[in-house]
């Protein structure tokens, strides 16, 4: 097996259990926290939504994304505040910028987190100024809870949604973000590559961040690790993708969300934009 193979495997293997054991702490932490998050908002003003909501989304994985779809059909959040915490959300992609650059990582999830708030606060100024119609056709769901002990909680939490929604195809896209990167740097100058065309890979990166799904955003987490392309990137890589957090929101309502894609998008870009042109 090529020594090149072997890094490979070696550190998806790496990734996807440090991966794990976040998801897993993530996971109870939410399944904890979110009844005492409803009570704390219905008590709070619009500002205390930014907040929340924005935190909630820096949180790593897709389940606060999750909460906040929830929150939101349910009236208890306004659009701006959750289109705030789609910016802030960066889906699984998370754990694997955790296992790969923490200090930075963690950088990053505070700035997305600080930002979201003001996107949530702006974006509610500019539909209302406006008087763009929002929620007209979400279903009304239930907020559904969590029952049974510790094997229902490995059965459906670990097992059913950790496990077989999400790992695998972490770890798959990780193996195959880190193979590209890895011959990519050994075959060409890759280096030079992204250093030319890194204001274009920016904006790839935004249009990449469309789509509704964790994993084809992994490709700009390893070129960072790997020193081929500037924070901008990776910040607005992060900043307009939200992992599997939309595809909720696209059932309750397509036009709602088609519209928060578009304001994180703008967002995404001129943020991304101004750390690039500072040179970050």
């Amino acid at each position: 097996m090529p020594p090149v193979l072997n890094s490979v495997i070696f550190e998806t293997l790496q990734v996807t259990f440090f991966v794990f054991a976040m998801m897993v702490i993530v996971d109870l932490v939410n399944l904890w926290t979110r009844g005492k998050i409803v009570v704390f908002l219905r008590k709070g003003r619009e500002l205390r939504q930014y907040f929340v909501t924005s935190l909630i989304g820096a949180a790593p994985g897709c389940l606060g994304a999750f909460t906040n779809v929830s929150l939101y059909v349910h009236g208890m959040i306004s659009f701006g505040a959750l289109t705030g915490a789609m910016a802030a959300t960066s889906g699984d992609e998370a754990f694997v910028m955790l296992a790969m650059f923490p200090k930075t990582a963690l950088l990053l999830f505070a700035l997305l987190f600080v930002i979201g708030i003001t996107v949530g606060f702006l974006t509610d100024k500019i539909i209302r100024k406006m008087k763009i119609q929002t929620c007209q056709d979400c279903s009304e769901q239930l907020i559904h809870e969590s029952h049974g002990g510790f094997s229902h909680y490995l059965k459906e939490h670990v097992w059913h949604h950790i496990v077989k929604r999400h790992l695998w195809k972490t770890a798959l896209w990780t193996f195959g973000a880190l193979l590209v990167v890895h011959f990519g740097m050994e075959s060409w100058d890759l280096s030079s590559i992204t250093a030319e065309y890194t204001l274009g890979l920016l904006f790839l990166s935004a249009l990449i961040g469309l789509i509704p799904e964790s994993g084809p955003h992994l490709i700009f987490v390893t070129m960072f690790a790997n020193g081929l392309i500037p924070f901008s990137v990776l910040f607005t890589s992060s900043f307009v993708q939200d992992g599997h957090g939309m595809l909720p929101m696209l059932s309750y309502s397509v036009k709602d969300s088609i519209m928060i894609k578009l304001f994180n998008l703008s967002f995404g870009l001129l943020v991304g934009l101004l750390l690039y042109a500072f040179g970050f």
